[in-house]
């Protein structure tokens, strides 16, 4: 039984010429290709650029697909979207890095996807996922090395994680809260220990350790375009969760964005929104891939 499915699909792109009144119709046809591991949306003919989506913990394709509806700026630029099932850690051991690595080259080869202009990004875990994988990649001179990467409201700082996770259990504001934290806890435990006897570990696995100032994991993406998106609607946060600021993943974000550009990376842009974040379903939460505003990222891919 074959394992994937492909669907072809033809859109009708009207173009409007204010000058003459008149309108220019150009048929685009695309392909969706439902496999296993990923949904990807591509171009029959001319693809102009590549973007890999990976989900939050532990989302899959279509839960991107819905929360984040990028398609349609995507095929008016002939991009193809490959949406990842790679959703189940929050960082990547060196196996996982080179499995994930293999995954992608395979995805790339049977689809016959360009590699010429390619970008990475991710939804909370998933951007520090699409961050550590667009640094294995670079490292290794991948054919896939991105030109740019992002990320949206990601926990980038392990250490910072854990130690909410600690207040969010004292706190003890709602039980989802709190058994969320007790799972972080649990793991971060067992891979790891305690940061205050073994903060080297996380340093190993971590985009970010603001306590001592390590960024070791992404260093070879000193010359990629880099993308970090939050929403520190700190009202929000308070009333809802109880969090501080300090507490936050934006507070985070921001620390990594300076210390980046103090360390002389050379393209990156801390992106700060306000009551952007909302579900597909219409609930109000900053921690939602609604926050990127999806014209200005696809013009981003396009250096427009």
């Amino acid at each position: 039984m074959n394992k994937f499915v492909v669907i072809s699909i033809f859109f009708i792109l009207n173009f409007s010429c204010k000058n003459k009144g008149a309108k220019t119709i150009e048929k685009t046809k695309f392909q969706e290709i439902a496999h296993v591991d990923y949904v990807l949306n591509k171009p029959v003919e001319t693809i102009k650029g590549v973007l890999v989506l990976f989900g939050g913990y532990p989302k899959k394709a279509e839960d991107i697909k819905r929360e984040f509806p990028i398609i349609n700026k995507a095929k008016v630029h002939n991009i193809a979207v490959l949406y990842m099932n790679y959703n189940r850690t929050i960082w990547l051991t060196i196996q996982e890095q080179q499995d994930l690595s293999a995954q992608l080259q395979k995805i790339f080869t049977e689809n016959k996807l360009p590699t010429n202009n390619i970008f990475i990004g991710g939804f909370s875990s998933g951007g520090n996922v699409a961050l550590l994988i667009s640094d294995f990649l670079a490292e290794q001179k991948s054919k896939l090395n991105p030109q740019g990467v992002f990320i949206v409201d990601s926990p980038v700082d392990l250490v910072a994680l854990y130690e909410t996770a600690e207040k969010n259990i004292i706190r003890n504001i709602s039980e989802p809260a709190v058994l969320e934290s007790a799972w972080i806890l649990e793991t971060f435990n067992k891979a790891f220990g305690s940061p205050d006897q073994a903060i080297s570990k996380y340093e190993a696995s971590a985009i970010f350790t603001s306590r001592t100032n390590n960024r070791h994991n992404i260093k070879h993406l000193a010359e990629t375009k880099i993308r970090l998106y939050t929403e520190p609607d700190t009202l929000w946060w308070k009333t809802n969760k109880g969090a501080e600021y300090d507490e936050m993943n934006a507070f985070y974000i921001k620390k990594l964005s300076e210390s980046l550009k103090d360390s002389g990376f050379k393209s990156v842009e801390y992106i700060s929104t306000e009551n952007k974040g909302y579900r597909s379903n219409g609930e109000r939460h900053p921690h939602s891939w609604a926050i990127v505003d999806k014209a200005g990222l696809v013009n981003w891919m396009l250096d427009k």
